[in-house]
């Protein structure tokens, strides 16, 4: 790398020995937490799987944000192919967790919430430079611009659920009808703000389903596994590959070639190219597909082996209750989730200041308001960060970066957005869309759709936006 210090032999250079330091200190906090209550093996989970996807994301550069923003702005389907490899990987290993037993997912409600809220998110992720987990690990390598972006995720959720008067005129007279409906708590009955409405009178009116479920294939578990991972990962996969080869690869792999008639045989070559054109995002793909089954596995067995269905339970029992919810539980997805745990964070320190948040539906009655040292999910995109941190630090390229004022304005606005089609959506790139589809769940490719649409029209207006300030300012901008 150049203006590097020479490293002698066998020695380790100064980042490395950071990104040793990092790993000790997450080391030493997790034996002092697993100490004080072998009951925290649990968040620890959550925390050292964090750990493992920051390091791939970072070693791959892998972000989702770039894989649809790639192919409209520059053509580019490199990482759109690493996506897919991850989705299949996910979606075999996931098979074999629902065979054991150890499944924790849910599908979500599928309706046009979906496509609404991924196309916002998608508009807001071309703004901010990266998905929900790609900003997680650029933080990891010191770009603060990023930081900005997970601020404004989480204060902008928290602000979207607890929200009313003005707001609810967004939400129609059918919703209020359902709603009231409903046997709500007393302890939410004062809240009728727009996303609760949206959330029971709309949402939960919902169906969802695995291709399993919808095939009638549930009382099989291995023909289920068989329908989820084949019908809604699998042959969509192979599909998109072949769409990304012959769009975007082909021509440029055909002409360096030098085939003017290529066969069946050529095209597979091509597609075998196309796949491990780079080698770090395909292994970063193949290592997150891997560890995002490996970490349903682990967080089921632990349930099992606590007799626990939500890690609100598990607090409880250690007589940690502040943050529960009106059902003594957390939200505790069971596998790899970002924007929830965001919105907590939001939330708790907006609480803080004195903003009423637990008479929602969303943290009062479904996913609480813990503090950030008690949350679970939390820790995993912390683990992101420090992941992201050890990588970048190891490979010398950590850096300090401060945005530009027009960057931080991007950053701030794009995360609101993101954290508002979140929430439409009741996910982001990870929960609704890469988690999804890889348990056979065909909602996710509803989102990726949204998602793709949403970052088609944002280059749109960012390539706009570039053109307009070159030609004030009498320079060159660049989407880069």
């Amino acid at each position: 790398m150049e203006g590097a210090q020479p490293v002698p032999a066998g020695g380790l250079h100064r980042g490395q020995w950071a990104a040793l330091g990092v790993l000790g200190v997450v080391l030493a906090v997790s034996a002092w937490a697993w100490m004080l209550d072998s009951r925290f093996t649990y968040v620890l989970v959550y925390a050292w799987f964090g750990l493992a996807y920051g390091l791939l994301l970072q070693y791959g550069r892998f972000c989702m944000a770039a894989a649809v923003r790639d192919l409209f702005a520059v053509r580019v389907p490199r990482m759109a192919v690493g996506m897919m490899i991850a989705v299949a990987l996910y979606a075999l290993v996931a098979a074999g967790v629902s065979l054991s037993g150890f499944s924790a997912f849910h599908p979500n409600p599928l309706g046009w919430h979906i496509l609404v809220g991924a196309t916002i998110f998608g508009f807001g992720i071309v703004f901010t430079g990266g998905c929900a987990s790609g900003s997680l690990y650029k933080a990891g390598e010191g770009n603060l611009g990023s930081v900005l972006v997970i601020v404004s995720i989480s204060f902008a959720q928290a602000l979207v659920v607890g929200s009313s008067g003005a707001f609810d005129a967004l939400a129609p007279a059918a919703w209020s009808a359902r709603a009231s409906a409903k046997d709500m708590p007393a302890e939410l009955a004062v809240n009728q703000g727009w996303f609760d409405l949206f959330t029971a009178g709309y949402v939960w009116d919902l169906n969802g389903g695995t291709a399993a479920q919808w095939l009638g294939l549930s009382h099989s578990p291995w023909l289920g596994a068989l329908a989820n991972t084949v019908l809604v990962a699998l042959l969509p996969v192979g599909a998109m590959l072949v769409l990304l080869y012959a769009v975007y690869y082909r021509p440029g792999h055909l002409r360096r070639a030098k085939i003017a008639r290529p066969g069946w045989r050529d095209h597979l070559r091509g597609l075998w190219a196309m796949a491990t054109s780079s080698r770090n995002t395909a292994l970063a793909g193949a290592g997150l597909g891997i560890l995002a089954g490996a970490q349903m596995w682990v967080t089921g067995a632990l349930r099992d082996h606590y007799g626990i269905a939500n890690f609100g339970e598990l607090l409880a029992a250690m007589n940690r209750r502040d943050g529960l919810s009106i059902q003594d539980t957390v939200f505790d997805p069971g596998y790899w989730y970002i924007t929830t745990q965001e919105a907590q964070w939001g939330g708790w320190v907006l609480e803080r200041l004195g903003l009423p948040l637990r008479d929602n539906i969303f943290f009062g009655l479904d996913n609480g308001l813990p503090p950030p040292w008690l949350n679970a999910p939390g820790y995993m995109s912390i683990g992101i960060i420090l992941g992201a941190a050890v990588m970048a630090l190891a490979r010398r390229e950590f850096k300090w970066k401060l945005p530009t004022a027009e960057a931080a304005v991007f950053a701030i606005v794009g995360g609101a957005l993101m954290g508002l089609g979140a929430r439409i959506a009741m996910g982001c790139n990870i929960g609704a869309f890469f988690a999804t589809v890889t348990n056979g769940d065909p909602s996710g490719w509803i989102f990726l759709l949204g998602m793709a649409l949403g970052a088609f029209a944002g280059v749109k207006v960012f390539a706009w936006w570039v053109d307009w300030q070159a030609a004030r300012r009498g320079d060159e901008l660049s989407l880069s």
